[in-house]
Parts: structure tokens; sequence; C-alpha cells
């Protein structure tokens, strides 16, 4: 059976097993997101609030990765489907936004959060930048990635903040912990010089994070008894980074299921030597994750 698509005609089963996969990986991140973000938090009427200035907008930064990376599996989940490049592209990139909205209106009936205007624009800014870029090439010269490293202070005071409002488990950190968080802007050196002679994988990349954040606004926090707790003292700083990096889809390989863990791998940045600016002083990281 075949079904009619525009100019083509595509075999029905390739469309069936693409919308099956497609709802078998939209299931199951959504399942774990609600064991890991939603599941403890009650429930109120779809409400919305501005959360502009909360996390140093770190938060901003991981919705435009998230529907970045949503869009760029969304397309290619598509590829070899029989639909030509452009609708696989803009399946793609209607496969990060959906994926994120869903994600922002389960916020916006949340008591703890609500939907947010700034979100939900980052969220069209990430899945623009993979569909304009692949629109205009089908490569994307600028990829964004996302690492993390596990945060654990000397304060025991500062530890139990951080279980209460990131989690205990590594999952739960790595979707929720900011101040262990950085976010990636990866540019391919051979596209950027076209006559080097430059290794094809080789990316610098500029990176986003923060640090020092133990509450939305302000470190000041209510324990479980009512009492105020303020930490004040503890900067909450931006920090600005520049490193190497790798495209791993450069690699050469033959083998299906090595293509399909490197594309995987290309979400996040490769661990690498990292020039720091923070609060206006350079630092060299010898091995930054």
């Amino acid at each position: 059976m075949e079904v009619a698509f525009g100019n083509d005609s595509i075999p029905h089963r390739k469309i069936t097993g693409r919308i099956l996969l497609n709802v078998g990986v939209y299931g199951g991140s959504m399942a774990a997101l609600y064991q890991t973000w939603y599941k403890n938090y009650p429930q109120t009427k779809l409400h919305s609030f501005n959360d502009w200035d909360e996390w140093k907008q770190m938060d901003k930064v991981g919705h435009v990765y998230s529907a970045y990376t949503m869009s760029r599996f969304g397309r290619e989940i598509w590829r070899n489907s029989g639909l030509n490049n452009k609708q696989q592209i803009w399946i793609g990139g209607l496969t990060g936004v959906v994926y994120q909205t869903v994600i922002e209106t389960l916020d916006g009936f949340s008591e703890a959060w609500g939907w947010s205007w700034g979100d939900f624009g980052a969220n069209i800014l990430g899945s623009g930048i993979y569909v304009s870029q692949a629109l205009m090439g089908d490569e994307q010269l600028f990829l964004i990635k996302t690492s993390f490293h596990p945060t654990h202070y000397d304060d025991e005071v500062l530890n139990q903040r951080s279980k209460l409002l990131f989690g205990k488990s590594l999952p739960e950190r790595f979707l929720k912990d900011y101040n262990g968080q950085t976010y990636w802007l990866s540019m391919n050196v051979k596209k950027l010089v076209p006559n080097s002679k430059v290794p094809v994988w080789l990316n610098v990349a500029v990176g986003y994070g923060a640090d020092g954040m133990f509450g939305a606004r302000s470190n000041i926090w209510k324990n479980a008894d009512g009492s105020e707790l303020n930490r004040s003292e503890i900067k909450r700083s931006r920090q600005w980074y520049l490193a190497p990096d790798v495209d791993f889809t450069k690699i050469k390989t033959r083998k299906k299921w090595v293509k399909a863990a490197l594309f995987v791998a290309n979400s996040l940045k490769f661990p690498a030597p990292a020039l720091e600016l923070n609060r206006g002083k350079l630092k060299m990281n010898w091995l930054y994750f």
C-alpha cells in the first residue's frame, strides 16, 4: 500500500513505522520526565507566570537546547522515509516545538510553576535555529550542545538545599541543577575556514553557565520550620567558556549502529580544556565537563 504525499508515492509502512517510533520516543521520555519533574508537585488550573529573571536565564537556554535537539532527532527519524528533505526538516522542527509546548502546558498546570511565554519563545528559537540551518544546506554549521558536572559543596546546608531543589539522583541533577549545566554553541572550524588543514571533525565551542544559585531569584529561602535562611554572601554569577569540541557525525564509519551512537553523542559537548571568564577574571580549566 502507498500513500500519496505531494508528488510522491510513499510506502505506507515507512510512514507508520516513523509515527510509531515518534510515539514511542515521545511517550517514554514524557513518562521519565513526569517521574523526575512533576510527580511530587501539586496540580492546579492552567495559569501563566513571568520567570524571565530566574536562574540567570539558564532555564531559557535549556529550552533552546531541548527544542533544537528534539527538532534534530525528529528530522532524523524521518530521514529515508520517502518524504523530501524540506518535508523532513519541517516535521522535525514541528516535533521540537510540539514536544516542548506539551511540557510547557504541564508547567502551566503545576502549582509550583506556570505557563511561561519566555520558555515558549525559547522553544520557537531552538527549533528555528535547527530548521533555518537545515533549509539553507541540510547541515548544521552551528550545533547546540550541553555538558554537565555534578555539584558538591563543603557546606552541608548547601548540599541539602541542592537536593531539595534539584533532586538526589544523577538524572534529576542533570535535568534540574542549573549550577552544574553548561550550554554550548559549537561551530565547525573547517566550515568557518574552508581552506584550513584542520580535521573535519574539529569544532570550537562557546559555552554559557551560571553558579552560586540556591533559589530562583536570590539565595534567601525558608526552611521547613518556616525560619528564613539568608545566604546572600554566596555570589550568583554567570560564566562564559571557550573550548575545542568534536563533531561526532564527521567521524567516518560504515556501521549503522555506530553512526546512530555518534549522532546521539553529538548532543553533548566533548570534555576538553576550557578557558573560563567569570566575574571579569580569566581561568583555565584543564578538563571541563
